[in-house]
């Protein structure tokens, strides 16, 4: 039994497989491009033939007119009667004329009163034949005497003619005067001239889909080293897309880029909550073990305590994960208005003996793109740590960024501030602006993993009105 390829072998082989099985699909957008271009190429080829051919023949028969009227010209311009009143037709150089069945013909006919068509003289190329007169053709030549008609006819021995018909009036005697030529040479150049055009159309629309074909393959040929890419990243070869395409691709692959690495920060995230929270537990459960061993009497209120603080825990991790899935939707809106004014009337009657004045201003249709729950944590607690370091003054601001998907909001209060040196402490899970003050210090690095989990930005500087400036950067959008 044969060996199956390995190494880079292998993965050639199942590479071009795997393009192949894409491009082969109902609806591959190759085939697509193909056969559209293609309808189109042979349309157009068509149609160009067709018009050539029209042209080319449209040419030939005015040349060929122009013989067949000259020849009519001289023979209506030369031609009278002699004293007996026959007709005496001019002699012509033309010496197909004189033989017989030659191609080139002429005869003099004279219009009776009932309209007969009766030949008076012919040429010697015609024997005993005649070129007939259609009456719609005669009824045309009679209204506009002295101009030549010409109209297709069959001749001798069944042959096409072009025939030119002259009517005039010589001597109160009516006559019409006709020239005629075998077309059959005119004809056969003339369906030698589009079978030769439509053999080059054939060879054109050849070489022509064999191009489109190249040029699409050529030209989506980034879209399928995309499609290996992710390809890759599926089988584990790679974490992202690191090809270079052109412009049109390029924010494609760079969406798929962000999208696996909002995935990959999503399930470190996750794994951080996990051990977090194990860490949390560890504690509360090690002081149960400890009390149920020494058979402590305070054991029922030891458990309640340490029950809550892990409840709480437990609780807080489940928010936390939550908003990490929520913020990959983004399919809420959340009015900031509202929240704002909400949260104001409530601090500020929690905080009524510091006398707290909170101003706030937001734009009527600026709305948060995610869960209310969330915004309400998120500013409450920047709020509420505002109101607990304040002297009295608070304000709040919320706008719409110009060019981009985001929103900024500042908290600033008028307290004491904060040491830039401890602006990334704060954020530290646990950590404390002043350890005599009440708090878990779990608040800030709540709202800094809750902004991080909607992609937002949380930074620390100094107020204009003298104490610590929270600037927020959240999904906006417009209500």
């Amino acid at each position: 039994m044969p060996e199956k390829p390995t190494g880079w072998l292998a993965s050639w082989l199942k590479r071009k497989v795997f393009w192949a099985d894409r491009s082969s699909q109902p609806g591959s957008l190759v085939g697509h491009l193909i056969r559209l271009a293609s309808v189109w190429f042979i349309l157009a080829l068509v149609v160009t033939s067709v018009t050539l051919t029209g042209f080319f023949h449209q040419a030939q028969l005015e040349r060929f007119q122009q013989n067949v009227g000259q020849l009519a010209d001289n023979l209506y311009s030369d031609t009278d009667l002699d004293m007996d009143g026959k007709i005496v037709p001019p002699s012509f150089f033309d010496t197909r004329t004189q033989r017989v069945y030659s191609g080139l013909y002429w005869q003099v006919s004279e219009v009776g009163a009932n309209g007969e068509v009766t030949v008076q003289s012919r040429s010697r190329s015609l024997w005993n034949d005649d070129v007939p007169v259609p009456a719609d053709v005669l009824a045309d030549i009679r209204a506009t005497p002295g101009r030549a008609s010409f109209y297709d006819v069959t001749g001798p021995q069944g042959a096409p003619l072009r025939a030119a018909a002259i009517y005039t009036l010589i001597k109160g005697r009516a006559f019409v005067f006709v020239a005629a030529e075998d077309r059959t040479m005119m004809d056969a150049g003339v369906r030698r001239f589009g079978f030769l055009i439509a053999i080059a159309m054939v060879i054109l629309a050849l070489g022509s889909l064999a191009a489109i074909f190249l040029q699409v393959r050529i030209g989506l040929r980034p879209l399928f080293k995309l499609t290996g890419e992710i390809h890759d990243v599926r089988e584990g070869r790679k974490v992202r897309l690191d090809g270079r395409y052109p412009t049109e691709i390029m924010p494609v692959a760079n969406q798929i880029n962000g999208f696996l690495d909002s995935n990959q920060e999503v399930l470190e995230r996750q794994r951080t909550h996990v051990g977090n929270l194990a860490h949390a537990l560890k504690t509360p459960l090690s002081v149960l073990l400890s009390s149920s061993q020494d058979a402590d009497e305070n054991l029922p209120d030891i458990v309640r305590r340490q029950t809550e603080t892990m409840r709480g825990q437990v609780d807080h991790h489940l928010r936390r994960a939550r908003a990490a899935a929520r913020s990959q939707t983004m399919g809420e809106r959340t009015p900031v208005e509202p929240v704002l004014d909400e949260l104001a009337v409530t601090l500020e009657q929690v905080f009524r003996s510091k006398d707290v004045v909170i101003d706030w201003r937001a734009p009527e249709d600026l709305a948060f793109r995610g869960e209310k729950q969330d915004f309400q944590e998120i500013i409450g607690n920047l709020i509420e740590n505002a109101c607990i370091w304040c002297r009295k003054n608070i304000r709040v601001t919320a706008v719409a960024e110009a060019d981009v998907p985001f929103m900024t909001v500042t908290v600033e209060d008028d307290g004491p501030g904060m040491p830039e040196e401890r602006y990334d402490e704060v954020l530290k899970r646990g950590a404390r602006l002043d350890e005599s003050a009440p708090g878990s210090g779990l608040g800030l690095s709540i709202v800094d993993e809750l902004v991080r989990a909607y992609g937002g930005e949380l930074t620390f500087d100094r107020a204009t009105i003298g104490g610590l400036k929270v600037t927020l950067k959240l999904p906006g959008a417009r209500v």
